[in-house]
């Protein structure tokens, strides 16, 4: 195990962190819009279109990477679209990971969002609105404060989904040392070289991170300060 210590790369720890990080700002942003969005929305079919953003949450990680190079792919109508006029892809690159990491990530944000939403007493937005406060004003002095808490524990755990991406990762990103490959892949790369030490170490900082980002979410959410 400690020879395993010495033959460790960092880069793949780095770059889980920066994928995982920039995959939770885009899940926070959109989570959060799109549990706004159907925690006040009344329409028919609403519990099909929340179904329909659930799915990355209990897809195959490889049925999505399939959905995402079909879109981001070069023949794909988005990926044709910035290849053809920014010379850009994003396969074989680590923004790919990050949209994979923020696809399968967000549903945690979004169903969080939506049910912190719906907890918050409308009376008190009601009241807001009278003393004059525009919509914006009462989302970010109210119903978003009020909220807080159940969108903490979604992110967190969105970062930790984040961190953990691999199906999808590996399809749209592929598994190139020091280009794209996260924890994960270098976890994989280890077990299929055979070398159990090294991925049992790899395996270890992975649960390491991921339990220290649970364990601050968990204080933080019973702190009185937030």
């Amino acid at each position: 195990m400690l020879s395993a210590w010495s033959e460790i790369d960092w880069l793949p720890l780095w770059l889980t962190l920066k994928v995982a990080s920039i995959a939770t700002i885009f899940a926070f942003i959109i989570g959060i819009a799109l549990g706004y969005l159907l925690a006040r929305a009344h329409f028919w079919g609403k519990e099909i279109v929340d179904a329909f953003l659930t799915l990355p949450m209990v897809l195959p990680p490889t049925v999505l990477g399939f959905y995402l190079l079909t879109l981001f792919g070069k023949k794909g109508w988005m990926g044709g679209f910035l290849l053809e006029h920014f010379n850009y892809t994003l396969i074989f690159n680590w923004h790919g990971a990050v949209v994979a990491s923020a696809v399968v990530s967000y549903p945690l944000v979004f169903k969080s969002a939506r049910a912190a939403f719906e907890g918050v007493d409308r009376n008190f937005e009601n009241v807001a609105k009278t003393l004059g406060q525009n919509r914006t004003a009462v989302f970010l002095r109210v119903t978003f404060p009020l909220a807080w808490r159940g969108i903490l524990a979604g992110t967190m755990l969105a970062f930790a989904r984040a961190m953990g991406e691999f199906g999808a990762t590996l399809m749209v990103a592929g598994n190139i040392p020091e280009r794209t490959q996260t924890l994960s892949l270098a976890v994989y790369d280890a077990v299929q070289a055979g070398n159990d030490p090294l991925a049992n170490v790899l395996v270890l900082i992975t649960s390491l991170v991921c339990i220290t980002v649970l364990v601050i979410a968990s204080r933080l959410l019973k702190s009185n300060y937030w």
